[in-house]
């Protein structure tokens, strides 16, 4: 199982879902650029942080008359990333077409270091094992600033807002699916070899995976209470073809669903509670959430369900707009 996803980027859509519908920028100007910039604080029970600096710019191009193409634009978002065991750099271009439909690629670069709170950088390599057919255990080799890792993606989107059609204060229904082939890679790891970033399931390899999200949500007009709900899936499926990696599973696609609720403080200020849960492989009496073993150890069951799905987390997620 590759990286996990970032349920954060999916805060950004509410962000400008909202700006959309209730006009919340009021320094733009009709055929004109607007540029925003944005402090993103996020917080969860695992317990993790990030802070993000990040700025975009909507440029008009090859608007039209008619309502799907009245809004047509460019935006290039780019933001700055820390955590305790990392410093990350990201960029992305965004071309949107239609008002349904948005295109989009872009790249993140960046570095991370090893402390007890967690691994921010490292190959994940097996223990030795004194007992056959004992999995062994999971050990990380590496050190801060020892290698670059990198990505590239493509993806595209499909949204649709119930408002659009019907108008009304109260009829935003709403529905966005992003689907994405992302290039991950560690400079310091080998072809097939485990590594891991961010604290995570350190199952990453240099390679193709494949990314999808699917949101449906209402938002209502703007007050200082709750403005929007949402219901979000999102899916990673690696593209590796591991010797044996059906033994572990590696062919299977790991889960998140979220519950998000948001709140507009005030016009720059948004706040998001999230709930999420998700999938886990079924590797029988073992943790279902450890990473203490070398998961190329383990043996996927075959009956009973190849998956659990388990709580993960409960997040946080303040976002400030500074213009």
């Amino acid at each position: 199982m590759p990286g996990r996803i970032a349920l954060f980027t999916a805060i950004v859509f509410f962000a400008a879902f909202t700006a959309s519908v209730h006009a919340a920028d009021d320094g733009a100007e009709d055929g004109g650029i607007t540029a925003s910039t944005h402090l993103q604080l996020q917080l969860s029970s695992e317990p993790a942080a990030k802070f993000v600096l990040s700025q975009s710019f909507i440029i008009p191009f090859l608007q039209g008359s008619s309502p799907l193409t009245a809004d047509n634009n460019i935006t290039t978002l780019f933001s700055i990333a820390v955590t305790p065991v990392s410093l990350n750099g990201t960029a992305e271009l965004d071309w949107t077409p239609a008002a349904f439909l948005v295109l989009s690629g872009g790249g993140l670069a960046g570095f991370g270091w090893n402390m007890p709170l967690g691994y921010g950088i490292g190959i994940n390599l097996p223990e030795s094992s004194a007992q056959e057919d004992t999995p062994r255990k999971s050990t990380i080799d590496g050190s801060a600033f020892d290698g670059l890792i990198w990505n590239a993606w493509g993806a595209g989107t499909l949204q649709f807002d119930l408002g659009a059609v019907v108008p009304g204060d109260w009829n935003h229904i709403f529905f966005q699916t992003r689907q994405e082939f992302r290039y991950a890679a560690y400079t310091r790891a080998d072809s097939g070899q485990p590594w891991v970033f961010e604290n995570d399931f350190r199952e990453n390899q240099n390679g193709w995976n494949y990314r999808s999200r699917y949101v449906i949500g209402y938002s209502m007009p703007s007050s200082p209470v709750l403005n929007t709900i949402a219901l979000m899936a999102e899916q990673e499926s690696p593209l590796y073809s591991t010797p044996g990696g059906e033994r572990w599973g590696e062919n299977l696609s790991y889960w998140i669903f979220s519950s998000i609720v948001n709140f507009s403080i005030t016009p720059r200020l948004n706040t998001a509670l999230v709930l999420q849960m998700h999938t886990r492989r079924n590797y029988g009496n073992r943790n279902f959430n450890s990473e203490d073993f070398f998961y190329r150890d383990l043996e996927l069951l075959q009956e009973g369900g190849q998956r659990r799905l388990l709580f993960y987390r409960a997040a946080l997620i303040t976002n400030f707009q500074l213009r």
